[in-house]
């Protein structure tokens, strides 16, 4: 490449001022390209939008030189802790941006008193049809990483690897007592002989770059149909999985009382099933359209995770007395182990636990997640192949292991 740069400048020198503009600009381009492929050959083979490879190389190489994106983006969100790593702000940064306009509607209760978001796009599921998966997931891992138990008394420490903070809200050492969260037994009690866990979608139309129209095998209700079968075959959990519609009203995509919806509904399922200890909301997040939150697990492109935990309290009106939920403490045990568990096996699949002002009916049951897997430029195959490890580390949370 630098013999045919070499030849391209004495061009230059030779023709000097008689090369017109257009013709400049794409032998630049064809420079930029040939260096993108030579010194990040693991971007080069991918899909991209629009014609601008500066603009799509730039956001490639963030995703491998991480350094580079605190200098180039332009966008920035407001951040509760500012000692927030590089790592989180890097990630999070045009993401958070994306939500945040997303949500803008729930600042506030309306008028019944009730809680209300907003947000993106299931309906009936079918199952889900499957090839030969691997079963990396039912196979013995090494830790990978570890982290010592006196690191979580730095509050500090704990903010800033684990968590983002919205500006909306704000958290203390004592509200995040990291020490007491990460010793919490969180292990399943209820034997599978009856249900033990319900996985659901408050935000059933969810869908993926590559989704098929109508087919709600490739929605979040696909993605949660695959999720259910790994913990009942590989796993030996009894799941419930409930595909009801919450954020469509009269045809139309309609978030605005979604978590309403769901909370009747959820509620009662868990009231018919009583031995139910842990509730998952899984949803997809949404991000800028040229963001990909991808890692590799096991040789396979996978979709990266966040957890979200609602924490019933803003900063301008405090305690949110209309959304009470008693279990604030177990719910960040439980978000704050799986990060971990992430972390100790699967290191960069999971995001940051994301933290906000209101409930997300996390107060359904104490071990209840709100898990945010990939976003909308996600591939199917990349939100299924993300479903292995997330069982895996939930499990071993559940059993202690």
């Amino acid at each position: 490449m630098w013999i045919g740069m070499l030849a391209l400048a004495v061009y230059i020198v030779i023709k000097g001022l008689s090369l017109d503009k257009g013709t400049v600009e794409k032998i630049m381009l064809n420079v930029q390209q040939q260096a993108v492929e030579t010194y990040l050959p693991g971007v080069t083979g991918e899909n991209r939008e629009g014609d601008n490879l500066i603009s799509w190389a730039m956001e490639k190489a963030k995703e491998q030189i991480p350094v580079l994106n605190s200098s180039y983006d332009s966008k920035e969100i407001s951040r509760e802790d500012v000692t927030t790593s590089a790592r989180i702000m890097e990630e999070n940064q045009e993401f958070l941006e994306a939500r945040l306009t997303e949500e803008n509607q729930e600042a506030g209760p309306d008028s019944s008193g009730l809680e209300i978001t907003g947000g993106e796009d299931s309906t009936q599921e079918e199952p889900v049809e499957e090839e030969a998966r691997s079963t990396a997931a039912s196979q013995e891992r090494a830790p990978v990483t570890d982290i010592s138990l006196e690191q979580f008394q730095d509050f500090n420490f704990v903010l800033s690897n684990f968590y983002t903070v919205d500006s909306t809200t704000s958290i203390t050492a004592e509200q995040l007592n990291a020490p007491e969260l990460v010793q919490m037994d969180l292990r399943m009690k209820t034997g599978n002989d009856q249900p033990q866990i319900l996985i659901y979608h408050t935000h059933s139309q969810e869908e993926f770059i590559d989704s098929v129209p109508g087919d709600t095998n490739t929605t979040i209700v696909g993605v949660g149909a695959y999720l259910t079968k790994i913990l009942k075959e590989t796993y030996g959990y009894n799941v419930i999985h409930v595909t009801d519609t919450f954020d469509i009203v009269d045809g139309k995509l309609d978030r605005n009382q979604a978590y309403n919806y769901a909370q009747e509904r959820i509620s009662q399922v868990l009231e018919e099933n009583p031995s139910i200890e842990v509730v998952i909301d899984l949803h997809r997040d949404g991000v800028a359209d040229n963001q990909r939150l991808v890692t590799e697990v096991d040789g396979k492109q996978t979709a990266k995770v966040m957890f979200f935990n609602g924490l019933s309290r803003t900063k301008q009106n405090g305690e949110i007395t209309y959304l009470p939920n008693p279990y604030i403490q177990d719910n960040l045990a439980f978000s704050l182990q799986m990060m971990l568990a992430c972390e100790k096996y699967y290191p960069d699949f999971a995001r940051t636990i994301y933290l906000r002002g209101y409930r997300y009916n996390l107060h359904l049951r104490p071990k209840t997640l709100l898990v945010e897997c990939g976003a909308q430029t996600n591939t199917v195959e990349e939100e299924m192949n993300a479903m292995e490890p997330l069982a895996d580390v939930l499990n071993k949370v559940l059993t202690g292991t």
